[in-house]
């Protein structure tokens, strides 16, 4: 801070302050020069706080293009860990096995150990003006990524530099993960304000739409040109617009979810309303993910902690056709798994990520005969569709399957405030 006599703005404290000298000695042939403020300096009458822009306390953002090397490894840990399962299990109805449930399970541990050993990361950094509040890849053109950071302007780039770097790099190169690459952005738009909403259309090349916190909806065109034509705000919400999804099979038809409580379906061709509204859920709607399988489906996940599902043949207030209230957090994000229609994720402030099968129903009596003695029968509150529990991230942000059925099927990735994991349900 410097302290200046008159009218002047109070900002944030510097981190270090400059080496000047404090309340220097009037020039004679000059205005007094500014001194720094230290907290429990009395201030004259007059003076004010005046932020000094030489100094920034920001840490430096960036757009991270990661590869993970030496995954493949971990189809054969998980060969040896379900042959240690059938094992114990063998040993424990009196079959063959000497071994003890202790030593199979720390044996397992040690393979695992091993494994994520082998396992590397490769990342190419791209220098980013402002936090990131959300980024999303071109599903037709990957090396397209539209980002929209806090000082409320949607950029696009293009990182097939960076992506075909990483494709031909057998082993991280020394220097590379710290080092920060200046990248222009092919494209740049400015919101009324900053938000969190992008999603690039499955169905035309292309095309995006944004939506900030001043429930302000825009759709972008892709030109001849490599740029973009943002069209008009799409108005009808009440408040910040949090998610926007595509059809999948719809070229102009989109959805978003706002924190007004509500979802609305939207036609391109019509600016000044939605096609449909509903009453999602009893708080803000955070995520809302469309089923690329089936198409009629749709899910959101609120501030209230709710999974709910959607038939948009029937989308009407209160007729959801699921409603889950497992978690006890406001729902963090959604997604669907692109090869198997039933089967959805989702991650929860209450540092858990879920996955659900609506394929499944419970029947008690099969649930009875095959609980061992000695494990207790699930409670009746819990959700026969609940198929798995990932944990032990803080605060978490966001999920997404692995988009191929063949080789990696049921690959997850899970971000959150700690870092992130990439594993795979042993019954998915």
């Amino acid at each position: 801070m410097r302290k200046k006599g008159g009218s002047a703005k109070k900002g944030k404290k510097a981190a270090r302050p400059p080496k000047v000298r404090r309340n220097p000695e009037p020039m004679e042939d000059g205005p007094q020069k500014p001194a720094v403020w230290l907290p429990g300096d009395e201030m004259e009458e007059g003076e004010t706080l005046q932020y000094d822009p030489s100094a920034s306390s920001a840490k430096s953002n960036y757009l991270a293009v990661m590869k993970v090397s030496g995954l493949a490894l971990s189809k054969a840990a998980a060969a040896r860990q379900k042959e240690q399962q059938k094992a114990a299990q063998q040993q424990k109805d009196g079959e063959d096995g000497s071994d003890s449930d202790e030593d199979m399970l720390a044996g397992s541990d040690s393979d695992e150990e091993g494994e994520e050993e082998t396992a590397q990361l490769h990342i190419r950094k791209v220098a980013h003006t402002g936090g990131i509040n959300r980024v999303r890849a071109c599903p037709q053109q990957p090396h397209i990524v539209a980002s929209f950071a806090d000082t409320a302007q949607v950029q696009v780039w293009d990182l097939s530099t960076q992506l075909n770097e990483l494709k031909d790099e057998a082993a991280p190169v020394a220097g590379s993960q710290g080092k920060v690459h200046k990248v222009a952005a092919r494209h740049v738009h400015t919101h009324s304000s900053e938000g969190y909403a992008i999603d690039w259309s499955p169905v035309v090349a292309g095309r995006l739409a944004s939506g900030d916190c001043r429930s302000r909806i825009h759709v972008w065109e892709p030109t001849p040109a490599g740029k973009w034509a943002v069209g008009g705000a799409f108005k009808g919400h009440e408040a910040s617009v949090e998610d926007l999804q595509w059809s999948p099979t719809e070229e102009t038809v989109f959805a978003s979810a706002s924190v007004d409580k509500t979802i609305r379906i939207w036609d391109t061709r019509e600016q000044s309303k939605s096609m449909l509204s509903v009453a999602a859920h009893d708080a803000d709607v955070n995520v809302i993910s469309w089923n690329r399988a089936t198409s009629y489906m749709l899910a959101s996940g609120g501030d209230d902690g709710a999974l709910r599902v959607w038939d948009l043949r029937n989308f009407s207030d209160g007729s959801f056709v699921a409603n889950f209230t497992y978690h006890r957090g406001p729902v963090t994000s959604v997604e669907w798994c692109p090869y198997e229609s039933s089967m959805l994720a989702t991650t929860s402030a209450d540092n858990q990520l879920a996955v659900w099968d609506l394929a499944l129903e419970r029947d008690p009596e099969e649930e009875a005969a095959l609980a061992p003695e000695s494990n207790a029968l699930a409670p009746d509150n819990l959700p026969p569709q609940l198929l798995f529990v990932h944990s032990g991230q803080s605060d978490m942000k966001e999920m997404h399957w692995h988009p191929q059925a063949r080789g990696i099927n049921g690959l997850m990735v899970s971000t959150a405030a700690d870092g992130f994991n990439l594993f795979k349900p042993y019954n998915v």
